[in-house]
């Protein structure tokens, strides 16, 4: 991954986080029961967030090791899909058993920012 495809992933997150939000608050409201949607509103702010990761990994390219800001961003990629799509997927289906996918995109996103705390360690020039 280099650093267009962050700045591309990192902005394509934070409209779909923009526009979950928006939905959950004024769509599912009526819809969905008030812990589902907290559980919805936590999916948003973690892809929110790691949008916002994505982006500046991609301020941090021309500093930093890109080998390891390329596999950040991938681990949060990854972290996105399986944590907050796992939480929408719960919040809209009450299919409990999803749950069980959260932890490994939590994993996704703790090792994403360890590898973020590397590439700081090991900064080039």
């Amino acid at each position: 991954m280099n650093d267009r495809h962050m700045l591309l992933a990192g902005a394509a997150n934070m409209f779909i986080a923009v526009g979950a939000g928006a939905f959950g608050a004024h769509g599912l409201k009526a819809v969905l029961t008030p812990g589902m949607l907290a559980i919805w509103q936590t999916g948003v702010t973690y892809e929110a967030s790691h949008g916002l990761g994505l982006l500046l990994l991609c301020a941090l390219w021309p500093r930093f090791s890109v080998t390891l800001l390329s596999r950040a961003a991938l681990l949060m990629l990854a972290g996105i899909v399986l944590f907050s799509g796992s939480l929408y997927a719960l919040a809209l289906t009450g299919i409990r058993p999803l749950g069980a996918v959260t932890p490994f995109g939590g994993l996704c996103f703790l090792l994403a920012w360890a590898t973020v705390v590397m590439a700081g360690w090991r900064r080039r020039g």
